[in-house]
């Protein structure tokens, strides 16, 4: 069973962070490290192939080149190779845009089951995951807190507000996973020495074919404006004489709670 896991390296959230001047998109010259967000999804995917015992996890990934500390971290996890798209046109990409980038890069592949990330810690749309689905014609399961693969078919209980659904799809698919499916698993020392010799093969949009498509050029959504959030303002404060109730009452049905 081969797997493709979509992953992201972000700037260390430890780190201060900052925006480029002109472009008012998050400063990414730092240290890059794997999103923690993704490496549920390759637990899940070392653990899946480990059961079906065969085949192997491909991590997939758009963005610099210039620092893999975050896809280094991925094959010292387990997977057994790694795939980057790097290029300086693909800077200023939305999310439909790096969809369209992962899709033609996992097209490559042809994997039995592709799994992510809900979001990114450092995007936050939600939407990459679905996206790769429907360009890659295959059915898609999302918010998954477990995952099952059986004879052909992805079974996954899915988590909503009120419990889980149990759904199933036939394989190939897109599944993305939330934190706490499984317990990823920390990078021994020996994993850590043996992903320094394990492939990451670079890629560029013109390899893909997207030339021309994707960057500022193709992207449908544009930064146009960065502004600090409002100030919170003091609270109130009221000394109970007795009508501490009362006061309670009339504030929760002045914001319309009552």
């Amino acid at each position: 069973m081969n797997v493709v896991v979509c992953v992201k390296q972000i700037p260390d959230p430890a780190a201060p962070q900052s925006l480029d001047p002109t472009t008012k998109n998050l400063n990414r010259s730092g240290k890059l490290i794997l999103d923690e967000a993704d490496t549920y999804g390759v637990e899940m995917g070392l653990q899946l192939v480990d059961k079906a015992g065969s085949g192997e996890v491909t991590v997939v990934s758009m963005g610099s080149s210039a620092d893999l500390s975050g896809l280094r971290n991925a094959l010292a996890m387990g997977a057994a190779k790694a795939i980057i798209v790097s290029d300086e046109s693909l800077r200023g990409t939305d999310a439909l845009g790096t969809a369209k980038v992962l899709a033609a890069a996992i097209r490559r592949v042809n994997p039995d089951l592709v799994l992510a990330a809900t979001e990114s810690s450092d995007g936050y749309t939600g939407t990459t995951p679905v996206q790769i689905a429907e360009l890659l014609g295959l059915p898609s399961i999302t918010f998954a807190k477990s995952v099952t693969v059986e004879n052909g078919t992805v079974k996954v209980d899915r988590q909503t507000e009120e419990g889980y659904d149990e759904v199933t799809a036939s394989l190939p698919a897109v599944v993305t996973v939330t934190a706490g499916v499984v317990e990823p698993r920390y990078a021994s020392f020996k994993g850590i020495m043996a992903a320094k010799s394990k492939p990451v093969e670079e890629l560029t949009a013109s390899d893909l074919g997207l030339a021309g498509e994707v960057g500022p050029g193709g992207a449908r959504q544009e930064i146009t404006a960065v502004v600090d959030a409002e100030k919170r303002s003091a609270g109130e404060i009221h000394v109970d004489e007795g009508e501490g109730a009362q006061q309670i009452v009339a504030f929760l049905d002045s914001i319309k709670v009552l």
